[in-house]
């Protein structure tokens, strides 16, 4: 495993948990988090034999409690210290956004176990996960109104595509803390579990689609789902999804997806996210910073 100061990667079969583990301070994000979160990512994304990746906080009090405020470094925990005259300068971009936009990337599925306090970043950085559970002591709150700043780390993108527009402005807008009961009834969370049950939950959602599913359909339904429903027109959706259709339905992931099935088995995928996907992905292209 890569040398990890302030998180922990663990793998077991084909799922790899992610633990931002600074108990001490509640799990704060800093920059030397991200960028071990981001490594992380890249380890877990070129490893085909990983099919999920479960996301928790170390301890009981914390998933993670937004960005330090008191880092060791004495730097800003919300940008460069140094004043930038040009707003497209790099140093200037949030270090929240840099990490949801690598979640964002991800060709695996990504699962939250929200196992405490999830404020500010600890909240925005779930937005980029594909499925959220939360022990029934989790809180949230997007409490940036309540510091004097805006919502980061791209959440004005994420945020009211998961629950909508109205709940989305309230949260933002009150800046309050919330449990997991109205998180799950507003559709941020999936399912609410006893703290000693979470990871469990998490661990078996992991499993239903390792053991079930194609890595590279998931790889492709992901992209497609994530960029093509934020397009203007569902013709975008069909130009892709006719190709993907008519690409994947020729490949070995296939043969095997219908075999299993009138086999009454288990499949055994033999595609690999690092070799099989479909000539013509990724279909978009990438914008940079402005």
């Amino acid at each position: 495993m890569k040398d990890y100061s302030q998180i922990t990667l663990e793998k077991t079969g084909a799922i790899a948990t992610i633990t931002l583990d600074r108990p001490d301070r509640m799990n704060a994000y800093t920059p030397v988090m991200m960028d071990e979160i981001i490594r992380a990512m890249d380890d877990v994304d070129t490893d085909d034999a990983i099919r999920a990746v479960i996301f928790t906080g170390a301890g009981d009090k914390a998933f993670c409690a937004g960005a330090d405020l008191t880092p060791d470094d004495g730097a800003s925990p919300f940008a460069s210290a140094d004043e930038v005259a040009d707003l497209s300068d790099e140093r200037v971009r949030d270090g929240g956004g840099r990490l949801t936009l690598r979640l964002f990337r991800s060709t695996k599925p990504l699962i939250a176990a929200c196992n405490g306090v999830a404020v500010g970043v600890g909240a925005t950085m779930q937005l980029a996960m594909d499925m959220r559970l939360a022990s029934d002591n989790a809180r949230y709150g997007f409490v940036f109104a309540r510091r004097g700043i805006v919502p980061e780390a791209a959440s004005s993108w994420f945020l009211p595509r998961i629950v909508g527009l109205p709940t989305a402005l309230e949260w933002c807008m009150t800046g309050r803390i919330f449990h997991a009961g109205e998180a799950r009834e507003a559709g941020l969370v999936r399912s609410v579990h006893a703290p000693g049950e979470l990871l469990g939950a998490a661990r078996t959602l992991a499993l239903e689609i390792a053991d079930n599913t194609s890595a590279v359909s998931v790889a492709m339904t992901r992209a497609m789902l994530w960029r093509l429903s934020a397009t203007e027109h569902p013709m975008m959706a069909h130009r892709v999804d006719s190709r993907a259709i008519y690409t994947l339905s020729r490949g070995k992931d296939a043969v095997e997806g219908v075999a299993s099935f009138l086999e009454k088995r288990l499949p055994d995928y033999p595609g690999k996210v690092g070799e099989d996907m479909p000539g013509f992905y990724p279909w978009w292209e990438e914008p940079g910073y402005e």
